[in-house]
């Protein structure tokens, strides 16, 4: 798209240096976004990233969203060298292993719960002060279709994105009076490199999927990141400005069977 939609925003991504959060960042650029930073724990991922993008209005930032010191020191040079934070993407998110309850590792259940929970509660905190002082900003969280119901092997992650979704509607609610809207979209399959770690561990486990054999529900294919963008750029944008506190689902009819 090349309409501009984010005209003066400044926008952070997390997760920008690949999958559906460099789509994101893709777009608000395209959009006209002031400022556009990637935030991420892989600097050189991020170096990739930003090369690709090659654009003036790009910055990157090292940070581990499980961190508050880090959230807090990236925020706040944020907000020093830009004066504000309009939009927040929160993208970055970890599968965790395939596993039955009894069989689950707790540290890698703590591991999930710290990037998809704690890394999303962290960045909401810290940018949504500025945003209300400015009486205006949007926030898309990163649920997924797991959130919605509950699917074998997927007790880490699926609860992770049942978290998700209650913070969002919390969070919604207690801001919308501010003038900052919280919405939430949530994926199906979508052809990245978590989907490449999910399927691998799938063929650990003898199970035979394939990016050729995953269904989305009604449609044969997992989605692009460029199309799980689309949903999350809209929700930023001012023409969703009376939508708060939704889920967008865009998981190509998983959830319906």
């Amino acid at each position: 798209m090349t309409e501009e939609r984010f005209t003066d925003k400044v926008a952070i991504v997390t997760g920008g240096a690949g999958g559906i959060g460099f789509a994101v960042a893709q777009q608000l650029l395209e959009g006209g976004a002031a400022q556009v930073i990637l935030l991420d724990q892989d600097p050189q991922a991020l170096e990739r990233a930003a090369a690709a993008l090659h654009h003036p209005r790009c910055a990157v930032m090292t940070a581990d969203v499980t961190q508050e010191d880090q959230v807090h020191r990236g925020v706040t040079a944020v907000l020093n060298q830009y004066g504000r934070v309009d939009l927040l993407a929160n993208m970055a998110g970890i599968p965790g292993p395939s596993a039955r309850v009894e069989d689950y590792p707790f540290q890698e259940f703590q591991r999930v719960y710290a990037v998809n929970v704690f890394g999303t509660f962290l960045m909401m905190k810290h940018c949504l002060p500025s945003m209300a002082a400015h009486g205006q900003g949007a926030i898309v969280n990163t649920c997924s279709c797991s959130g919605m119901r509950g699917y074998q092997l997927e007790i880490g992650y699926g609860s992770s994105k049942f978290a998700v979704l209650g913070m969002t509607m919390n969070a919604a609610n207690e801001n919308g009076g501010n003038g900052v809207r919280i919405n939430c979209v949530s994926p199906g399959w979508v052809d990245t490199g978590m989907l490449d770690s999910i399927l691998a561990q799938y063929a650990q486990s003898g199970g035979g999927y394939t990016k050729q054999t995953l269904r989305n529900g009604t449609m044969d294919r997992p989605s692009t990141p460029e199309e799980v963008a689309n949903v999350v750029t809209f929700l930023l944008s001012d023409q969703a400005r009376y939508v708060n506190g939704a889920n967008f689902v865009c998981d190509g009819g998983k959830t319906l069977g």
